[in-house]
């Protein structure tokens, strides 16, 4: 039997509320001083109970995509994943050429907002001016006759940019699995290559559901906290009082390589892309079940896939959205699986500084993983005062902990009960691994 091919991270790119590059972004999430939030900009928010988001801030896509005819068919997420898939493309240092765009992959998770509420609110306006849709005016309604406005909104848009823009042939996937999204996605490119589909992909997720529609279903469900008067604390991942997540928007990518190929070429491999689990947990829409049945499922099937034990992490990027079940049913999760070890592995929450990104959150995570282990370095968790008893994990906060990780894990719980986890081992475990020829 042929031995599993390793997967190499090769080049990363963000957009993030906390920074349009990595940069910029790393340096934020690394001091974690306070969320990224504030008040909602991107439309009238004073009759929703919740006014705050993080936004991305000062983005500016004509000065960093360059491309006209990209740009006419992106909507705002689309905007974030182009800019970030950019910046992975650079780091990487190779792109897909005419001879080998068809080793080459792409694998986005993408959100569920795929209509602006502008075009929404035309049809709305137009169509309905009185509530009851009037199809004959539909068809009169111009967003309804706008070919670009349509484009924009396939689910399979970003994607279609992407693959364009980068000349890849050959293969093409969207996963659309909430707040799982970006972390799957990038779990389907980890299998692409291991079974020699392509050489390399180039994997994330994107997301923006900072819009009235976006925002009315989160507050119904009453997800999202509602501390409008002090955004920069809304989001307290573990702490006794957290009331909600705050909503966010941006994109994460990276490439992916065959790691042989990483290594002949040259290339700077920021870790291995070791594991993937997942499971499916259908106990409500909303939560995962209070013992943290799926969250423990993949876990325990990402540290099996990369053969590793419990004994070899170092660190956990938890899901960790700042809801009270949510935190309660993971940090069980890490309990059960953990065991006796469990306050020996570092626990941290960069969504207390960067908001819930959904779809993306996984992506920008996993790039966040693959700097933590490349610079031996762990995020903290912002606004961390009063740890809630049942949160019994040992929680990064105040400030970064340096340490070197030996294998680091990303957990994404999406709504409707999909989970991913994502596991990441030290390049340099990585090399002795294989010159032992395991």
């Amino acid at each position: 039997m042929s031995k599993k091919r390793r997967v190499a991270i090769t080049g990363i790119g963000l957009v993030t509320p906390a920074g349009l590059d990595v940069a910029s972004s790393w340096a934020v999430i690394k001091a974690a001083k306070a969320c990224q939030a504030g008040p909602i900009t991107l439309f009238d928010a004073s009759g929703f109970s919740t006014r705050i988001a993080a936004e991305v801030k000062g983005f500016e896509p004509e000065a960093v995509i360059k491309d006209q005819k990209s740009l006419k068919y992106a909507s705002r997420a689309h905007q974030f994943a182009l800019a970030a898939a950019d910046q992975a493309i650079a780091d990487a240092g190779i792109r897909p050429t005419q001879q080998d765009g068809d080793r080459w992959g792409c694998v986005v998770g993408a959100g569920m907002m795929t209509v602006a509420h502008a075009e929404i609110d035309e049809v709305q306006k137009m169509a309905a001016p009185e509530g009851d849709l009037q199809a004959d005016r539909l068809l009169e309604t111009p967003v309804a006759q706008d070919v670009m406005a349509f484009s924009r909104s396939l689910s399979t848009a970003g994607l279609s940019l992407l693959v364009r823009r980068y000349g890849i042939r050959g293969y093409g996937s969207t996963v659309h699995t909430a707040c799982a999204s970006g972390g799957q996605a990038i779990g389907t490119a980890l299998r692409l290559i291991r079974r020699g589909v392509v050489d390399r992909v180039l994997t994330g997720g994107f997301d923006s559901m900072i819009s009235p529609v976006g925002l009315s279903g989160f507050c119904l469900l009453s997800a999202v906290s509602a501390d409008n008067d002090h955004p920069e604390r809304a989001s307290r991942p573990f702490d006794a009082t957290r009331n909600g997540f705050v909503l966010g928007e941006g994109a994460g990518f990276l490439v992916l390589e065959d790691w042989d190929k990483a290594v002949a070429r040259g290339a700077k491999i920021y870790a291995e892309l070791a594991g993937e689990g997942n499971s499916l947990s259908a106990y409500r829409i909303t939560d995962s079940h209070p013992s943290g049945d799926g969250p423990i499922q993949a876990m325990r099937r990402a540290l099996s896939d990369a053969g590793a034990t419990t004994d070899d992490v170092t660190y956990l990027n938890a899901h960790g959205t700042s809801t009270l079940m949510n935190d309660r049913s993971e940090c069980a999760a890490v309990n059960a699986v953990f065991g006796a070890r469990a306050r020996d592995v570092a626990v941290s929450s960069t969504k207390s500084v960067t908001g819930h990104l959904i779809a993306a959150a996984g992506a920008v995570e996993a790039a966040i993983c693959a700097l933590a282990v490349y610079e031996g370095l762990m995020p903290p968790t912002a606004n961390l005062q009063q740890l809630d008893p049942d949160c019994n994990v040992d929680v990064i906060h105040g400030s970064a902990r340096q340490q070197r990780i030996g294998i680091a894990l990303s957990n994404s719980l999406g709504f409707g009960g999909s989970n991913n986890c994502l596991a990441f081992r030290n390049a340099s475990d990585t090399a002795e691994l294989i010159a032992a020829g395991q």
